[in-house]
C-alpha cells in the first residue's frame, strides 16, 4: 500500500454545479491516485493508505443517486482497511461526508460543510484543514477551479504536509464527461505555487480552447477564431508566455 500524507478538498460550486477536487502531498504524481470526479455524480478524494477504488466506486455510487454520506457508509462498510483510509466526498447536490480512520498517521482530521469536504493526514497540524475550509467558504465568488487553487494555497500556507512538498493536482468537471480542468504538478519543490503558475497560464492559453471543445449537444464545438490564431503562434508569443519557440 502507498501512504499519501495529503491535504485535499472535494467540492461543488453551488452557482454552476461544477464538481472538483484539489490535492497536494509529499509523494510524486498525486493526481493519478487521489482525486476522482464525475460530471453529474460527485467528487471524491481518497488518501492516507490510499485505495483508488474508493474514489472510483464513490463516484459511481453517487452517480447512481446515493448521497455522499450513503456512498461513504457503503464504501467504509465494505473496506477491511477502513482504519487506515481517509476519504472526502461531495455529491451533485452539495451534500458532503468524510472519514478518517483511527490508524491514519498524525496529525489527521477533516472538516465538512455544504458543498465541500477538506481532509488531511500526516500534517503539521489542525490549522491546515481549518484554513482550507475557511478559504473555500470565503471564495464563493470565485469560479470553482480558482477557488480550489486558493484552498490549496491556504492549506500550504498553514503548514501542509509535515514531510515537505512534492506534487499537486486540480481536477474539475462541468457538464461533459471529460474534465474542464485537469492540471498536475507531478514533482516540484513548490508544487502548489507551480500549480498556480500553470493555472494562470492555462486561463489565457488553454481554457479558451478546452471550454469550446465539442460537447454531446454541440459536436462541432465553438472555439473562437481568436483562440485558434493564438494557439498557432509559438508559446512565448502568446498571452502569459511560457513554453519555448521552435529550435
Amino acid at each position: 500500500m502507498l501512504e499519501l500524507a495529503t491535504f485535499s478538498i472535494a467540492a461543488r460550486c453551488a452557482r454552476t454545479g461544477m464538481l472538483g477536487a484539489a490535492v497536494s502531498t509529499a509523494v510524486p504524481g498525486v493526481g493519478a491516485l487521489c482525486p476522482f470526479v464525475g460530471a453529474g455524480a460527485g467528487a471524491v478524494c481518497t488518501q492516507s493508505w490510499v485505495n483508488p477504488y474508493l474514489g472510483i466506486d464513490g463516484v459511481r455510487l453517487m452517480g447512481e443517486g446515493k448521497t455522499a454520506q450513503q456512498a461513504l457508509d457503503q464504501l467504509i462498510a465494505a473496506d477491511p482497511g477502513r482504519e487506515v483510509r481517509q476519504l472526502g466526498l461531495v455529491d451533485r447536490n452539495g451534500g458532503s461526508a468524510a472519514w478518517t480512520g483511527k490508524d491514519c498517521t498524525q496529525w489527521f482530521g477533516h472538516i465538512t460543510g455544504r458543498d465541500f469536504a477538506v481532509q488531511g493526514n500526516m500534517l503539521v497540524g489542525e490549522p491546515t484543514v481549518r484554513a482550507m475550509a475557511d478559504a473555500f467558504v470565503a471564495g464563493a465568488a470565485l469560479d470553482l477551479p480558482e477557488r480550489l487553487i486558493a484552498v490549496l494555497e491556504a492549506g500550504q500556507a498553514a503548514g501542509g504536509d509535515n514531510r515537505g512538498r512534492q506534487s499537486a493536482a486540480l481536477y474539475v468537471v462541468d457538464r461533459e464527461e471529460y474534465p474542464s480542468v485537469d492540471l498536475r504538478v507531478d514533482e516540484h519543490p513548490y508544487p502548489v505555487a507551480e500549480l498556480r503558475r500553470i493555472f494562470d497560464l492555462a486561463k489565457v492559453q488553454l481554457f479558451p480552447f478546452t471550454w469550446g471543445l465539442p460537447s454531446r449537444s454541440n459536436p462541432l464545438g465553438s472555439v473562437s477564431e481568436e483562440t485558434i490564431q493564438m494557439l498557432l503562434t509559438p508559446p512565448p508569443q502568446r498571452p502569459g508566455g511560457g513554453g519555448s519557440a521552435p529550435d
